[in-house]
């Protein structure tokens, strides 16, 4: 069975293929025509062969136009109807076969401009929590997370997703809770602490009770959020049918002022051929392919034309802050050793010791020492207790590192020295060599190298009404805002907050890009005006709820793809009217009669290559207001160093020459 992302992309492609199938025929038709026409000796066929084709190629067109006038819609469809149907009965069929060649070329253009629609729900349910291990005493039966009561008893393994919210009962984990509420570092399971369905169990196996049944947790409603989020999401008008509300009555004026003066059908059907709107119906998908392949070329993924045009308008900008403006993992942020040793002696023990352990803390911890330089010995006789640290033998001596109640359990009276090097807040490892504290060892996540580059060419393009709304803690969220230059910024919040929040700006008439990068923030990316989903690492759930997927890990994608936006608009918009203002010419000259209707065919031709080859201008870069004349589109080599903010105190500072980044 092929997968769900395959079996869309199929149907996207058939749906494309039946919308190309009425413009293939017209130029058959047309081509064939022309052959019995061109023939040697000619024969009378061709006229029956286009009048054949306009009849089977233009009923499609003709009467999808007509329902939507019956319902109150008139757009750029009705001219283009209403001159198929006279050519018909004009006997006008090249006339004809051309306008429907144009018109419905045009809709296959658009429909593969769309790209793929969002199937952000359907994602977000195959991905959700499928598997519980029900306890039955010392029995554990496999049940599916839907049979899930109230009151059971479950073991989650590590690895796992925690299948419902509950409250451990029994044992020690660190839990990813990232994807719901933003926060970068593991949190502690203990005994008593709640969890959330949807996060990831660690290290460790623990023994939960259900608070809540799987429907009713945390994780379905982020589901049911984003599900109500993409109903209430308008839908743009297409901007050609902006155009068409005045285009459209002002040439069906025309046609009755000239055949009130002239009596003459075919003199109305000139008028006709010459107002068929095509610059309208192909200005807009052809500029908009454009765009979106020239953001494709910049490894940024614009689903469709309706989002590149709401890029264009946007006004105010909603950021994430874990992934989006921070890296979004734990580093090293400090080393701190005791009296006679040196940070790279503790970091080199610490490191040796955490080689065998898959935790998360201990690759980080072994990465640092690996940039240093330092040479990882094999420790020997190692021990891990899960969750809370791991003792080993390095170089004949004993080195234990961990939480501070681990060595501090192991060896009594290091407490004092360890208060000696300083109490953090915020994630730490303590490290013990040969029963004497050597050192600590502090984490942070750490800003984004390129946040001070991206936040200066937002300004660049005028857009400096930003927001920061974070599931971290608010001191964390404060203390990144500050350094990104933002005012306005939340914390503390759950996924519904940020919807709120978002929903009430839209409402209020804002134009809102939200920015994000976890499975906390797609009900918020679904609910904005346009949302944009940092997936350099892989993007998911958060990847199918966003209009716009960057797939470089580079916040500067981001006022990037919004010139891309604008100036996909400002062409698109230059080549329409353009184009109207060579049809209005064009139709004073045909109700004057100095055009015949096969005439005003060539000439509208002539109006759409025009109007093709500037719409096409889209897929060139040309000069970007958001970057300098000899400035490349990335300047990560002139970066500032990277700005590290502690996740405990919500303090921000440069790295000192000590710190374990570059």
């Amino acid at each position: 069975m092929k997968p769900p992302t395959t079996r869309h992309a199929t149907r996207r492609t058939r749906d494309w293929l039946v919308s190309a199938i009425v413009p293939a025929a017209a130029l058959v038709f047309l081509g064939a025509g022309a052959v019995a026409r061109l023939a040697s000796p000619a024969t009378p066929a061709s006229s029956t062969i286009w009048t054949i084709g306009l009849i089977l190629t233009g009923a499609a067109p003709v009467f999808r136009t007509l329902r939507q006038v019956i319902v109150g819609r008139f757009a750029t469809d009705l001219v283009a109807a209403l001159a198929i149907v006279g050519a018909v009965w004009l006997a006008q069929p090249v006339t004809g076969l051309v306008i429907v060649l144009m018109q419905t070329g045009g809709e296959a253009l658009e429909r593969f401009a769309e790209g793929r629609a969002s199937d952000a729900v359907r994602a977000l349910e195959e991905a959700a929590p499928r598997i519980a291990h029900r306890l039955h005493g010392t029995r554990v039966d496999d049940i599916t997370a839907e049979d899930i009561a109230t009151g059971d008893t479950l073991l989650v393994r590590p690895g796992e997703l925690i299948p419902c919210d509950a409250i451990v009962i029994d044992g020690r984990s660190h839990v990813d809770v990232s994807r719901l509420t933003g926060e970068p570092m593991p949190v502690t399971a203990t005994a008593g602490a709640r969890l959330m369905s949807g996060s990831v169990n660690g290290d460790a196996t623990l023994t939960v009770r259900a608070i809540a049944t799987a429907s009713e947790s945390q994780y379905a409603h982020i589901v049911a959020l984003v599900a109500s989020a993409q109903a209430s999401k308008a839908r743009l008008q297409r901007l050609a049918d902006r155009y068409a509300v005045w285009f459209t009555p002002f040439t069906l004026v025309m046609c009755a002022i000239v055949y009130a003066f002239t009596h003459d059908a075919v003199r109305v059907l000139a008028v006709l051929v010459v107002a068929t709107p095509c610059p309208l119906i192909l200005a807009t998908p052809i500029a908009f392919i454009g765009g979106i392949n020239l953001a494709a070329r910049r490894h940024i993924i614009v689903r469709t034309g309706d989002a590149l045009e709401r890029l264009a308008g946007v006004a105010t900008i909603i950021f994430d802050k874990t992934g989006t403006l921070t890296i979004g993992r734990p580093a090293v942020s400090r080393v701190v050793a005791a009296p006679g040793l040196t940070e790279n002696d503790v970091l080199g023990a610490a490191g040796a010791v955490e080689q065998g352990s898959s935790h998360l803390l201990a690759r980080t911890l072994v990465e640092a020492a690996e940039e240093r330089g330092l040479a990882l010995p094999a420790a020997r006789h190692v021990i891990e207790s899960a969750g809370r640290g791991v003792t080993g033998v390095v170089d004949g001596r004993r080195v234990s590192v961990g939480s501070r109640s681990f060595v501090v359990e192991q060896h009594p009276e290091i407490a004092s020295e360890l208060d000696a090097l300083g109490n953090v807040e915020g994630l730490e490892a303590c490290v013990v060599i040969d029963g004497r504290a050597a050192g600590v060892v502090e984490y942070a996540d750490r800003l984004r190298p390129e946040l001070h580059h991206a936040m200066a060419r937002l300004a660049r393009l005028g857009l400096t009404d930003t927001m920061l709304l974070s599931g971290d803690r608010a001191a964390n969220a404060r203390s990144v805002a500050a350094a990104a230059g933002i005012e306005v910024v939340a914390g503390d919040l759950m996924p519904e907050d940020k919807v709120d929040t978002v929903r009430r700006l839209v409402t209020a008439g804002r134009s809102v890009l939200m920015v994000g990068d976890g499975t906390n923030d797609a009900p918020a990316l679904s609910a904005a005006t346009v949302g944009i989903a940092l997936a350099g690492h892989g993007g998911g759930i958060t990847a199918e709820a966003a209009d716009v997927v960057v797939l470089a890990d580079d916040l500067q994608s981001v006022p990037e793809v919004i010139a891309i936006g604008r100036r996909t608009m400002r062409i698109a918009r230059q080549s329409i009217q353009a184009g109207l203002v060579a049809s209005g010419l064009a139709m004073v000259m045909a109700s004057l009669g100095f055009i015949a209707p096969a005439v005003g065919a060539v000439i509208q031709e002539i109006i759409d290559v025009a109007v093709i080859f500037n719409a096409l201008r889209a897929s060139h870069p040309g000069r970007s207001p958001v970057t300098k004349p000899g400035q490349g589109a990335r300047a990560d080599a002139t970066s500032p160093s990277p700005t590290l903010y502690d996740t405990a105190s919500g303090e921000s500072r440069q790295p000192a020459r000590s710190d374990t980044l570059s």
